[in-house]
């Protein structure tokens, strides 16, 4: 099967983190498939910071700083730069920045999917979107979806 690479979206990420039902299972196993190297993981750098912030009522200041650096640990980030940032918003066709940005991070990186709970923010997406659910079955077929 050849070597699959996706950037995986904040919600999929926080599903794992904080064990959302009934997320939890999906996220869980994308994210051992990525740490386990049998797909390449990518996230954008604004996640950490989205996940840093998000986390603050449920986790302790080292406690984020510890998972948020497993993460940079276990999966390839991807750096944001002017490049990145003018390319997403001068993008008419999309509406939200966090979005746009997750998609010209898969885009400059060349991804295969964004593995988003979110597919339409992703619609016009030239990476395709896929929802954990779809990218597991995908997997256990071995085709592509």
């Amino acid at each position: 099967m050849k070597d699959t690479a996706i950037l995986l979206d904040t919600n999929v990420v926080l599903d794992w983190i904080l064990k959302r039902e009934p997320f939890r299972t999906n996220s869980e196993s994308i994210i051992e498939l990525c740490i386990n190297g049998e797909v390449h993981g990518y996230l954008a750098c604004h996640t950490i910071l989205n996940l840093f912030f998000i986390l603050r009522k449920d986790y302790s200041v080292a406690e984020r700083k510890e998972i948020l650096m497993m993460l940079c640990n276990d999966f390839n980030i991807i750096g944001i730069d002017h490049e990145i940032l003018m390319t997403a918003l001068c993008d008419e066709n999309f509406r939200d920045i966090e979005d746009d940005v997750q998609i010209q991070c898969a885009l400059f990186e060349d991804l295969d999917y964004i593995v988003t709970r979110d597919i339409n923010g992703f619609k016009d997406s030239k990476i395709k979107a896929i929802l954990p659910e779809d990218f597991l079955a995908w997997r256990r077929r071995g085709n592509y979806a």
